[in-house]
């Protein structure tokens, strides 16, 4: 699978991220609540934050399939709980809700989204800090090279925090990035 990734729109993306956010499979995103003005207002803010970024992951035919947000953990989600090394990029994702699963479609998006942001010379790790109970996640970070180094308490949960650098994604995943 191919994927190419464009910058989100939060206005016009917002009603497709509410139906994708607020999903029961989303659960870990904790927005289950959230009204379209919520997620159009979360969007906006990330849009102006120069430490945080959100994406979309486009099919081949350019429909979009995934969110993605990179951030620069020195600066937000990471402040205070770890010690951030020059070139670390923090990553989130998610795969929308589907009636018809794909199989192998999330391990692609992550593989993707650790292609592209190693893309950036300058990114020399990357940092998640997922749910300690989403174990489907970890096992996904596990296949592309993660390595968790221990948990953490955030404001909103208990993160697993996690590290994959561009040689532990290629010897993981055959992917050069």
């Amino acid at each position: 699978m191919t994927f190419t990734f464009r910058p989100l729109d939060p206005l016009k993306d917002a009603v497709l991220l509410h139906s994708w956010v607020t999903h029961p499979k989303a659960a870990f995103w904790m927005m289950q609540d959230a009204k379209l003005e919520d997620v159009e207002r979360e969007y906006m803010k990330i849009a102006a934050d120069e430490h945080h970024h959100a994406y979309l992951g486009l099919d081949e035919r350019g429909a979009p399939v995934f969110l993605m947000e990179k951030y620069d953990p020195a600066h937000r989600e990471l402040v205070g709980l770890y010690e951030p090394q020059p070139g670390d990029v923090g990553m989130h994702f998610l795969t929308p809700p589907t009636d018809r699963p794909v199989h192998g479609f999330t391990r692609s998006v992550i593989t993707a989204v650790m292609a592209y942001l190693f893309e950036d010379p300058a990114t020399r790790r990357v940092v998640v800090e997922p749910d300690v109970d989403n174990k489907a996640v970890h096992a996904l970070n596990e296949a592309v090279g993660f390595v968790p180094e221990r948990e953490i308490q955030k404001p909103e949960k208990r993160a697993l925090l996690s590290f994959c650098t561009r040689e532990q994604f290629l010897a993981a995943t055959g992917v050069a990035a």
